[in-house]
């Protein structure tokens, strides 16, 4: 068969094929679910991690070097969300998707977002200068994160395929996680309202740790910032 009428006829098998759906209660895995249309809905929260300015990073710096920064960047936030029960979904080139489940998914994912801030500072910098210390490159990123219902299908080819996270957690995470990375984190509404007070308030003195904003890109939709971070 031609490429083009095989093409074709996929396509028209796709959108006529009903959908089987199903509720999840945990995070679904590449075999749960098959390249027919066939899904899973969980409630969902999702966490982007991104490096900001990557393409000063490789069009500044020799090749090795900025490799060296999309390692220990994704290797530190990958290790982070593990740690803190996430499960990573997917890397894309320099950031990490990743969903987190559960009666505390929200409360548990901006934490993992804040000790994502402080290993940025605290771990990968001063590592940083100490092995490159005429280096002037400081690591800059931002985490997205907001919660929703997700629909969970596979997408591809047989042998060449992947889930995808439909829902609007998964992509307002990804743009929140492009916004200014002088605050590295970002939050929904949704996300602040439903989080214990463990992850919105901080220090001794329990301060509010969250600035409200204005999403004025997003029909100006009330999101929150932070500059801080959550040892560890």
């Amino acid at each position: 068969m031609a490429l083009k009428d095989d093409l074709e006829k996929r396509v028209k098998e796709i959108f006529k094929e009903q959908w089987t759906k199903r509720d999840g209660t945990v995070v679904p895995s590449d075999d749960s679910i098959k390249l027919n249309n066939d899904a899973v809905e969980i409630a969902g929260t999702i966490l982007y991690a991104d490096l900001a300015d990557s393409t000063k990073l490789v069009d500044g710096y020799q090749p090795a070097f900025a490799a060296e920064i999309y390692k220990t960047f994704l290797h530190c936030a990958a290790r982070i969300i593990s740690s803190e029960g996430g499960t990573i979904t997917a890397y894309d080139g320099d950031r990490v998707m990743a969903v987190f489940i559960g009666d505390y998914k929200n409360t548990i994912a901006v934490r993992a977002a804040l000790k994502i801030n402080w290993a940025a500072k605290q771990l990968i910098q001063p590592a940083l200068k100490a092995q490159y210390p005429k280096s002037t490159f400081t690591l800059k990123h931002v985490c997205g994160v907001d919660t929703s219902k997700l629909f969970v299908a596979k997408t591809g080819i047989r042998g060449a395929n992947d889930l995808v996270w439909v829902g609007r957690a998964a992509n307002y995470a990804a743009k929140l996680a492009a916004l200014d990375e002088s605050y590295p984190t970002w939050i929904t509404k949704d996300v602040y309202d439903k989080m214990a007070e463990s992850s919105k308030l901080g220090g001794v003195n329990k301060t509010n740790m969250w600035t409200k904003r204005t999403w004025t890109a997003m029909g100006n939709k009330e999101i929150y910032s932070s500059t801080w971070s959550w040892s560890f």
